[in-house]
């Protein structure tokens, strides 16, 4: 039987007070997908305000970039669900990839919170990778308690941040992880990393991407 993952993506083109260029980072995207596709995963596109999904980063050089690119998916990918309509239980695992746009539309986004405790709440795994954790902030069980606390994970690090946005995003994202009460751990910059506790699966940066999708396989094939 063939098993689906929701991929949650952002709409937001632009961030913060100089109006930097911005979308989902295109690698975050591709290698899951790669990953994925050629494993007979069935993978879908949901995004907030539904539609096109802006992309940043995107490398021709990349084989597997190149590849999602040309794809029928990545058209699909640009008609995306609007994620009030879809239902993440439907889904084996979602996955929210990164890119600077989630720190616009996908943070302490009501839908996107409904999406993650109603997969999880079904029993499904839940994956994201560098600024996609974000989608984690404020999610309510109906426990009174966040999410994430007491739970291990990783996200784009302040030391990475540091190098790349930190005048253009509106929080540090591993500090808002830690005040909910997760127990965030990184590694050097831009270098792979991804942590897996239970079902949560999140990967520290595009580097780990790829290495995410495929511990998110592992999990899949357990579930199979």
């Amino acid at each position: 039987m063939t098993q689906h993952v929701l991929f949650i993506v952002t709409n937001a083109a632009v961030i913060g007070p100089h109006n930097r260029k911005t979308g989902f980072f295109f690698a975050e995207v591709a290698h899951p997908f790669d990953v994925l596709d050629m494993a007979g995963i069935a993978v879908e596109f949901a995004s907030p305000a539904g539609g096109w999904t802006p992309f940043d980063a995107y490398d021709e050089n990349d084989p597997a970039q190149k590849g999602f690119m040309e794809s029928k998916a990545f058209r699909r990918l640009n008609r995306s669900r609007k994620l009030s309509e879809v239902d993440a239980a439907d889904y084996d695992a979602i996955l929210i990839p990164g890119g600077l746009g989630p720190m616009v539309d996908i943070q302490r986004n009501s839908d996107v919170q409904k999406a993650v405790a109603r997969a999880w709440n079904s029993g499904k795994l839940v994956t994201a990778v560098c600024h996609g954790p974000c989608s984690l902030l404020g999610v309510d069980l109906g426990d009174g308690k966040p999410f994430i606390s007491g739970k291990k994970l990783t996200s784009f690090s302040k030391m990475e941040e540091y190098d790349y946005a930190r005048d253009d995003v509106p929080y540090e994202l591993e500090d808002a992880l830690t005040a909910d009460g997760a127990s965030y751990s990184s590694v050097a910059n831009w270098q792979p990393h991804v942590v897996v506790d239970g079902r949560l699966i999140t990967g520290q940066n595009p580097a780990s991407a790829g290495p995410l999708a495929k511990e998110l396989l592992g999990a899949l094939r357990k579930l199979a």
